[in-house]
């Protein structure tokens, strides 16, 4: 079977390798985003998906906006591809383009759908603290992930896993049911269901606010934050005016009377602070100007004692 891979971010890195490494397929392309000038020194870095491509020998499209690009249309015309798959690319297909393969444009979303519909449904999962999420595929659409599903798979959540852990379960679970939907589509053994639009759900994009840590809240809501944001749009809080950002911490129980935010204890283990309900234990922190350390190595440098108050950023 001939494709075309439509992705950018490493998430679809197995799915991509999985593809060029098997012999029933053949990857005529690589279709991505632009390279972006990265944060520090603005410097032009290409992706990792980009050069597993070109070791491979697999020619890359970069379209600034592909619904907008006649000749990259009519190169993707050119290859008489008989699926297309998009994972994560970035941009939305016209119908003209959504239409060239033979059989079907798949896309693989991160999440059950119709729950989570959009751009952020890995961390959205978390963020929420829900028991279980999963991966779908389904024919692609002009209406954001509205598609008939092919299959799907669900992953269990724990109360500890971060969306860095969730994205590679992702990254290793998604390359089998591409694989199986193709195959499904191809020999017409999968039947694609419409999904009930009744009980779609929607991502929402992060907004720097969101990564204040309000200490007001339940634990098991700070809890989930952290854990939803980390090292992706990492929590913060503030203590004596500096920025620390909070990368794990743990629901812990409290019998104290205290203030929301207010240091409870200290020990090895972290530092435990009052929220609405029980109380957080800060585990490792990542203080400004300083690299990732345990909160208790923290607060021996910070001077942190039982009573101080961390602050709403």
């Amino acid at each position: 079977m001939k494709i075309a891979f439509f992705a950018t971010p490493d998430i679809a890195i197995e799915s991509f390798k999985y593809f060029i490494n098997s012999k029933d397929y053949e990857v005529l392309a690589l279709v991505t985003q632009p390279p972006k000038p990265s944060n520090r020194g603005k410097k032009i870095t290409q992706s990792k998906i980009k050069t597993i491509a070109i070791e491979n020998n697999i020619e890359v499209l970069e379209p600034q906006k592909i619904s907008k690009e006649p000749a990259i249309i009519e190169k993707l015309k050119s290859y008489k591809c008989d699926f297309f798959i998009t994972f994560a690319f970035g941009q939305i297909l016209s119908q003209e383009v959504i239409d060239i393969p033979k059989f079907a444009t798949i896309n693989l979303h991160a999440s059950l759908l119709p729950c989570y519909r959009g751009a952020n449904p890995i961390c959205e999962a978390i963020l929420n603290g829900d028991k279980k999420t999963g991966i779908t595929t389904m024919k692609t659409v002009l209406e954001l992930d509205a598609g008939d599903i092919c299959l799907q798979q669900e992953i269990p959540l724990d109360e500890e896993i971060n969306t860095p852990q969730l994205m590679e379960k992702i990254s290793n679970l998604s390359p089998v049911l591409l694989d199986k939907t193709l195959r499904g589509i191809y020999s017409n053994s999968i039947k694609p269901i419409k999904q009930n639009s009744d009980n779609a759900t929607f991502t929402k994009k992060i907004k720097k606010e969101d990564k204040n840590i309000d200490w007001a809240q339940s634990a098991k809501k700070i809890h989930d934050k952290v854990r939803a944001m980390h090292t992706i749009n990492t929590c913060h809080t503030k203590f004596n005016g500096k920025l620390v950002k909070i990368l794990k911490t743990k629901v812990s129980e409290n019998n104290k009377k205290a203030k929301c935010g207010e240091v409870l204890s200290i020990d090895k283990n972290g530092i435990c602070i009052c929220c609405a309900d029980k109380a957080i234990l800060l585990i490792s922190v990542k203080p400004e100007g300083k690299g990732e350390m345990s909160a208790y190595s923290w607060s021996l440098g910070a001077k942190i004692k039982i009573g101080d108050i961390f602050e709403l950023c």
